[in-house]
């Protein structure tokens, strides 16, 4: 059995350098690998490029590195929730690609799976498809888009194993999934790690196979971006 531990998010790290591509998994702040952008906010790592479902908020997830302007460019699908995100994007500062979110999904699940490409239909006859290849299937139009290529995934689990094996829970059952074994090192942090074997077959969504770097990570904050509440009858 390969044994995929590190110590701690430091190690889980090591490598990580300016001018990179990172994959960071979550959906608004549901899922998102908070130890790892901790520690690439402390690592102070410049003009790196996020592929990531959104933006994080303005003091939390991805908007910490905003803060420090230490993305160079955003890859994303929803980015409505993050001020500065806004304000650095109108400004020119920051670099922004939006993509349609099933497409977002397809390049990632196409990256993991070692396809160059895929065909989708979204954004065909838009502003999307501007540039790229399009091709007509069965009578219908499809734009070409790549795979992606980065060089670090950030993807958080539930529950996991010492040999990369994960277990996701709820709404983390994201990108987080597509991402892992989408970049040439994935690092998973999971709330849980066990020894091998302890988790239950049929309940793991991700084989170790795709992950060569998982730690246990610590005081996980789980903010809610809206939190909409009853009043009391």
């Amino acid at each position: 059995m390969i044994l995929k531990t590190v110590k701690s998010v430091q190690e889980a790290l090591q490598g990580v350098k300016d001018n990179m591509t990172f994959m960071l998994g979550g959906f608004g702040l549901s899922g998102i690998p908070e130890n790892s952008i901790a520690e690439l906010v402390k690592l102070n790592v410049k003009g790196v490029t996020c592929i990531s479902n959104n933006a994080g908020v303005d003091d939390f997830g991805l908007g910490l590195l905003l803060q420090k302007k230490q993305i160079k460019k955003m890859v994303s699908s929803y980015v409505g929730e993050n001020d500065e995100f806004e304000r650095q994007m109108l400004s020119g500062e920051l670099d922004v690609e939006l993509i349609p979110q099933g497409t977002l999904a397809e390049r990632c699940r196409a990256a993991q799976a070692g396809f160059p490409a895929i065909y989708t239909p979204a954004g065909y006859g838009t502003e999307v498809a501007n540039g790229k290849e399009t091709r007509e299937f069965d009578g219908k139009m499809y734009v070409l888009e790549h795979a992606f290529k980065a060089d670090f995934a950030f993807v958080k689990a539930w529950k996991g194993d010492t040999a990369g094996n994960l277990i996701f829970k709820g709404t983390a059952r994201n990108f987080n999934p597509c991402m892992a074994g989408a970049a040439k090192i994935t690092v998973a942090e999971v709330e849980e790690l066990v020894p091998a074997g302890k988790l239950d077959p049929n309940q793991i969504h991700i084989p170790g196979i795709f992950v060569q770097r998982i730690f246990q990570g610590e005081k996980y904050e789980k903010r809610i971006e809206q939190r909409t509440v009853r009043t009391r009858s």
